[in-house]
């Protein structure tokens, strides 16, 4: 391996399922050692972790890439959205997190909708509607079933900034991350102490929100990481935010996301607000915006149905009859929580790769019709968003052939798949360079040439799919919504 050329940075994922450390020259963009721990999660419509584990994961993965990791200057941790993590006053989890895709908490969001001037209050506040996916609503759910876990909790923190106050000491978090509780103001770009009064949660819990650039403290003594002491700590953000660092993104180029969950989203200028809350308003973690909208059920409900039908998950076969919805974990877009996955026009002569098409189908036509609203969010003010741009294909299914091509036949769009892999971990490495030679991180990833990678060209937009799945969901919304449990 040859030297660096410039200083050494760590960037840090600290996913759903595992935590992904990578150290990397400042200079070049190059990856010179890497690391990966796994996490366990709980199975049900409960999902929740122990944040010890991820500190855990961090320190392996930390242990794996070895000594570049001692010598780098500055880490930075990109992190899972929305998740409720509660500390008592030492320090210690009060009980295991809430993860982004615990949906118990789905009648406490409608409820705070309805309490608090209705979803257009929400969406110009917050800039988001709060679904069972926001912190806020999962804080109103611990405080309704749990009670004795909050009046022991002297801390709330994110799943990020739990990582970020062991590594400093300090309690902190970034717009970006902030922005995805339901409790931060994207107007005033504070914490609302209206919202928060409601729900019960004391302002002083919450941790202090840096600013892009600022540096979030310093490694302190007190660890068992191979950091030297000193090593500069920037902010972090979220994992989509990270993401959206690590690609560069310009405004206006749409991005999707193909991992546990699937999101869309692109950098906007515009602060987003959408009352039907699909589109998501979170802030970047630079400045500008960062529409998203998300779904629950992408490459792992997918999966799913070929380990259910014994197939490879690329033996898709065409067909033009059946329509499968895979909302095995319930969805946040549509906005069903209580439903589960529904297979329609199965025949005779249906085969097991049609099936599994349909599945491919039925989560990527929900992540196109939740990109159309992304992209609506563009007022003009932003750059070029015309169709003709390429799609920007992220996550772990991105390098799948069945993926490419649905998302190509269903989009209509041409698609880029970037090389680069560990987005989120390199856009938390872009953040931590920047502290070190105070350029903007998305500058510092485009000189790393992160996106690039082969351009899939244009097909023609398969309308009729398109159109028979929005029929099969438009039918069955009233089943989707009751669940499966309904009476």
């Amino acid at each position: 391996m040859s030297a660096a050329e410039g200083p050494l940075v760590v960037g840090v994922d600290t996913s759903t399922q595992s935590t992904k450390a990578l150290v990397v020259d400042v200079a070049t963009g190059r990856v010179v050692a890497s690391g990966q721990a796994p996490h366990t999660v709980t199975s049900g419509a409960g999902r929740e972790s122990d944040p010890r584990q991820w500190w855990d994961a961090l320190g392996e993965a930390l242990r794996q890439c070895g000594e570049p990791a001692h010598e780098a200057a500055a880490v930075s941790i990109g992190g899972q959205q929305h998740g409720l993590v509660t500390l008592d006053g030492r320090g210690e989890p009060v009980r295991p997190a809430l993860l982004w895709n615990d949906v118990r908490s789905a009648p406490q969001g409608r409820r705070l909708i309805e309490e608090l001037g209705g979803a257009k209050f929400w969406a110009e506040r917050t800039g988001s509607v709060p679904t069972a996916s926001f912190t806020v609503t999962k804080w109103a759910w611990l405080a309704e079933h749990e009670p004795e876990a909050v009046r022991a909790t002297k801390a709330v923190r994110l799943p990020h900034d739990y990582l970020t106050e062991r590594l400093t000491g300090q309690g902190t978090t970034d717009r970006g991350d902030a922005s995805g509780t339901g409790w931060w103001a994207s107007g005033s770009e504070g914490y609302d102490e209206e919202i928060l009064a409601h729900v019960g949660l004391d302002p002083a819990l919450l941790p202090r929100v840096v600013r892009p650039g600022e540096v979030a403290g310093t490694v302190r003594d007190s660890h068992d990481l191979p950091f030297s002491k000193g090593t500069l700590v920037a902010c972090g953000t979220g994992d989509n935010a990270a993401a959206a660092l690590g690609l560069g993104v310009r405004p206006g180029t749409p991005v999707m996301s193909l991992g546990t969950s699937g999101t869309v989203y692109a950098v906007s200028r515009r602060r987003p607000a959408d009352p039907t809350g699909t589109v998501a308003g979170f802030a970047d973690a630079r400045g500008d915006w960062l529409p998203l909208a998300c779904t629950l059920n992408c490459t792992l409900a997918v999966d799913r149905v070929a380990s259910l039908l014994g197939l490879d998950r690329e033996a898709v076969e065409p067909g033009d009859g059946v329509t499968l919805l895979p909302f095995l974990d319930g969805e946040r877009t549509p906005n069903l929580p209580r439903s589960s996955g529904l297979l329609h026009g199965l025949r005779h002569d249906t085969t097991g790769g049609q099936v599994l098409q349909a599945a491919y189908d039925g989560a990527v036509y929900s992540l196109l019709g939740a990109l159309d609203l992304v992209l609506g969010e563009d007022d003009g003010s932003d750059e070029d968003t015309d169709p003709s741009t390429p799609l920007l294909l992220i996550g772990g299914g991105a390098r799948g052939a069945a993926w490419q091509q649905t998302v190509r036949r269903l989009s209509g769009r041409p698609v880029q798949v970037p090389e680069a892999r560990e987005l989120v971990a390199l856009g938390a490495a872009a953040q931590a360079a920047g502290l070190l030679t105070g350029e903007d991180p998305a500058a510092v990833a485009r000189r790393w040439n992160t996106a690039a990678g082969p351009v899939l060209e244009a097909v023609e937009r398969d309308e009729e799919t398109l159109a028979r799945v929005a029929g099969v969901l438009s039918d069955a919304a009233p089943l989707l919504e009751r669940g499966p449990d309904a009476g």
